[in-house]
């Protein structure tokens, strides 16, 4: 009796060591193409990029081989005149305040070294060459002066001989601009990558430009999730690549919003709080799931800092909450800090990109901004309206000028103190001088408890919490 089971085990163990293996070899396959494939170790060696390029559909081999496929998935990304003159050309830009997009639909080659496009199918219709800086924040000078041009060629130009070829279409963006800031990350890049590219499901190459390897390890489950194919470093690639197609550009529509109408698929913020759900591994949906309350208090070390944290804590504990104190460090790991952040039913924060981090909330969390004396646009703009679009509930806590740093500084009677509109007159720099880097916030406990006991009586109406 004994015997029996242990035939079935040694005569199982060679099948179970052949299965490992083979899913071992696929993934030595791919981790090999991922590390290396267009990378600097393909130049002169024809063997291998061959094999590259054999392999360039992508980890399960869907690829985008049929043409008239990659013309429905990229007409998706033009609207209007835009998607008459791209059927009829296999070439159109969208150009408007905040950025430019050019999709191409027929072959491209797109040199590395000068990021030049070469859109030669276009030889003997009337088009003008096109130079867009990949980046959604276009009427900005400063961001765009991070930003470096892509230019694209047309007519009759003969173009470099192609070193790799692909079977997914190019989308081209920079992560230059306004990088390293956690709201205009998203603002300018992450979102606009979502709107633009979404609809390729996942059959695209990222060129990223200006390439920032902190911002590309931050984000680097966003990528991987709208792109199965290992992103292309231009000034580390060095070479010519052949793409089906190409995308160069970001759409933008709005401070952290998605206008469902204007993509195809109707994604809204809601559609991409779930794309970071599954990009992050995001277990907690709803704050029906959780059991207590627990806020997360970001802690600011050096501007609009809560100078009295411990007795806000402090009020916080008292009114049932479990607290959590976010300091930088904590939120420097965003892979981690995503996974705290979803975990908690009510965010409270002075106006600052942290209060970005409100998206890994579950549905019907609350954000409670805080907000500072002069930045009554910016927080409303920034945050109030996107907070709702992203199913969350919105509570606005205004300070008084008691509360603010400020008033000691230039008294109750200074223009800075009555009449911020009036320092921001005077432009942009100087008024966030003052109200966005020189100001920081002593809280009324007293008051701001009120606050907190309606963010807890929104809570009660989404989920019954114990």
């Amino acid at each position: 009796m004994e015997k029996e089971p242990r035939s079935l085990v040694f005569r199982a163990t060679p099948l179970i060591c052949l299965l490992f293996l083979s899913l071992l070899y696929t993934e030595l396959i791919w981790l090999l193409y991922t590390r290396h494939c267009g990378s600097d170790q393909m130049v002169g060696n024809q063997e291998f990029r061959n094999w590259c390029s054999i392999r360039s559909t992508g980890k399960d081999g869907q690829g985008i081989n049929d043409q008239e496929h990659l013309n429905f998935l990229l007409r998706r990304l033009v609207r209007g005149e835009d998607q008459t003159q791209l059927d009829t050309t296999g070439f159109a830009c969208h150009s408007d305040f905040h950025t430019d997009v050019c999709v191409a639909s027929r072959p491209v080659r797109i040199d590395m070294r000068t990021m030049n496009v070469y859109a030669t199918f276009s030889r003997g219709i009337p088009q003008a060459n096109h130079i867009v800086r990949p980046y959604a924040r276009k009427a900005d000078k400063i961001a765009m002066s991070f930003v470096s041009p892509v230019q694209i060629l047309q007519g009759n130009i003969t173009p470099p001989a192609c070193q790799y070829t692909h079977n997914v279409p190019a989308a081209v963006f920079s992560s230059g601009g306004y990088t390293g800031n956690l709201f205009h990350e998203f603002n300018e890049i992450i979102i606009p990558l979502f709107v633009t590219y979404r609809p390729l499901q996942s059959r695209l190459r990222f060129i990223v430009t200006n390439f920032n390897p902190p911002f590309s390890g931050k984000f680097k489950k966003v990528l991987s999730h709208l792109s199965r194919y290992a992103v292309i470093h231009p000034a580390a690639d060095q070479s010519v690549h052949c793409f089906p197609g190409a995308v160069v550009g970001l759409h933008y529509h709005d401070y952290l919003a998605i206008n469902a109408t204007d993509i195809p698929g109707g994604y809204s913020m809601l559609g991409f709080k779930q794309f970071l759900r599954e990009s992050y591994n995001l277990k907690v949906v709803n704050v029906s799931e959780m059991n207590k309350p627990v806020l997360i208090l970001l802690s600011r070390p050096k501007t609009r800092t809560f100078l009295n944290e411990d007795e806000m804590v402090t009020m916080m504990k008292a009114l049932g909450f479990r607290v959590v104190v976010a300091r930088p460090h904590m939120m420097s790991n965003l892979d981690k800090f995503a996974l705290v952040v979803n975990s908690c039913s009510v965010m409270v924060g002075a106006h600052g990109a942290g209060l970005t981090n409100a998206m890994f909330l579950p549905q019907g969390a609350v954000l409670v901004q805080v907000v500072p004396l002069g930045l009554d646009w910016a927080s409303a703009s920034y945050f109030d309206g996107p907070a709702k679009e992203m199913g969350l509930k919105y509570v606005k806590y205004q300070i008084e000028p008691v509360e603010s740093s400020l008033l000691t500084l230039y008294g109750e009677d200074h223009p800075v103190i009555t009449n911020p509109a009036s320092l921001f007159l005077k432009g942009y720099m100087a008024a966030r001088a003052v109200y966005v880097d020189g100001q920081n916030l002593t809280i009324n406990v007293v008051r701001f408890r009120e606050t907190l006991v309606k963010a807890l009586g929104l809570l009660e109406r989404s989920a019954p919490l114990g």
